[in-house]
């Protein structure tokens, strides 16, 4: 696997290790607020931090899965499958939550997907 490729997709799990941060451990942060949108208040109500803490769960297993990906397995075929996922649930969040998504979620793994493939 190229460098540029496992430069790019452990900054991919860095990125979803930082979400996983803001949504299991500093769920009502000033930061979290600033990320997602959020008025503190809304992210303090039981409902929704328990939503946001399991989802930061998934984001965390992600980031495992890209690292087992380039530094365990060392498969080419495995990040594309992981990138191709993380881009297809950014295009899903641009859709229906705000646009910048696709660039703030997906955009490191788009040019981690373009590696790979040229």
């Amino acid at each position: 696997m190229a460098l540029i490729t496992s430069v790019l997709a452990t900054l991919v799990a860095l990125e979803f290790f930082f979400i996983m941060y803001l949504e299991t451990i500093a769920t009502t942060s000033d930061l979290t607020s600033k990320v997602f949108g959020m008025a503190k208040e809304e992210l303090a109500r039981k409902s929704v931090s328990t939503l946001f803490k399991n989802q930061g769960v998934y984001n965390g297993l992600i980031a495992v899965l890209v690292l087992l990906a380039v530094y365990v397995f060392a498969s080419k075929a495995a990040v594309i499958v992981l990138m191709c996922y993380i881009i297809l649930v950014a295009l899903y969040g641009g859709a229906t939550s705000s646009p910048k998504i696709i660039l703030t979620q997906g955009g490191l793994a788009i040019l981690t997907l373009i590696s790979c493939v040229f």
